[in-house]
């Protein structure tokens, strides 16, 4: 995995002017699209789409201060079919326009050209099983939310104290399989893992594929295969938020295993009547890596 992303990183240079060919390097590596996306988000802490826009306006800052060429031709040079267009994105990222740069040199920020290595420290036990599950379909309360990295999403906490009681216990005495009892559910998520980005968030429960879905209840279809199955344990979310983390850095880098698109599910197994610390299990679909 650590190889397909430096691949992907020397990709990106190659192609500084147009849009990179990620799915067809995933096709040459054995890999998926999705996967690579997932892992250089998780990884490099931002989305490989804001990368790839860093890196192009590092370059063209260079053009830019030389002063060798007419800013539009520049713009053009690395994609842009507008000056207004290359002067946004410049701007997003050096906080001053290019004709700002040019007549003073600066300010600049530079975004290096990453490089992934594995380190193994073992400072965060993955205490895992795979399940292979046949189909299986959630169903419950859904609504859009923005994809939250850190702390408690405050739109997922208004979601669910919206739903009185007796739905909670309604919906979890419908539980007839795996993952057992109520579910947060995050479907639809992006790629790249863009903050803000939106998603859906389902609270509900799995039910078996033959097992029809009660009316009132948005309803996510699951395709049978392979889970990861991650079991955490303590100050709540923060060591889920660690383990989900930990999954990008340390498990997938060093297991036979890539992603696949689905949702994923996390099932609060135990917790304090407060919600300050759980014990839960975090459900990825998973399927065989291939020569990565």
């Amino acid at each position: 995995m650590i190889s397909a992303l430096n691949r992907l990183v020397d990709l990106v240079e190659e192609h500084l002017a147009d849009e990179p060919d990620v799915r067809g390097l995933a096709g040459t590596l054995g890999t998926t699209e999705y996967h690579l996306r997932r892992m250089f988000s998780s990884l490099a802490g931002m989305p490989l789409s804001e990368y790839v826009r860093r890196r192009r306006m590092t370059v063209a800052a260079a053009d830019v201060v030389r002063g060798e060429a007419d800013l539009l031709s520049i713009a053009v040079r690395y994609g842009y079919g507008s000056g207004e267009a290359f002067g946004r994105a410049f701007r997003a990222v050096h906080g001053a326009g290019p004709g700002e740069v040019r007549r003073a040199g600066g300010p600049l920020r530079t975004q290096p050209q990453l490089r992934f290595r594995l380190t193994v420290e073992g400072n965060t036990p993955m205490d895992t099983r795979l399940v292979n599950r046949p189909a299986f379909r959630l169903v419950g309360h859904a609504a859009r939310v923005p994809l939250i990295h850190r702390g408690v999403n405050p739109h997922i906490r208004q979601h669910i104290a919206a739903l009185p009681q007796e739905e909670h216990l309604r919906l979890k005495a419908l539980s007839d399989t795996e993952p057992g009892g109520l579910l947060q559910v995050s479907d639809g998520v992006d790629p790249d893992g863009t903050e803000g980005s939106e998603l859906t968030y389902l609270h509900g429960v799995a039910l078996d594929r033959d097992t029809p879905a009660p009316d009132g209840l948005d309803a996510i279809e699951v395709a049978g295969g392979m889970w990861a199955v991650f079991r955490t344990s303590g100050p709540h979310p923060q060591a889920l938020q660690t383990a989900w983390a930990a999954t990008a850095t340390d498990w997938f880098p060093s297991n036979p295993w890539r992603l696949r698109p689905g949702p994923s599910i996390v099932a609060t197994l135990e917790r304090a009547a407060d919600f300050s610390t759980a014990t839960c299990e975090l459900w990825l679909p998973v399927e065989p890596a291939q020569g990565v």
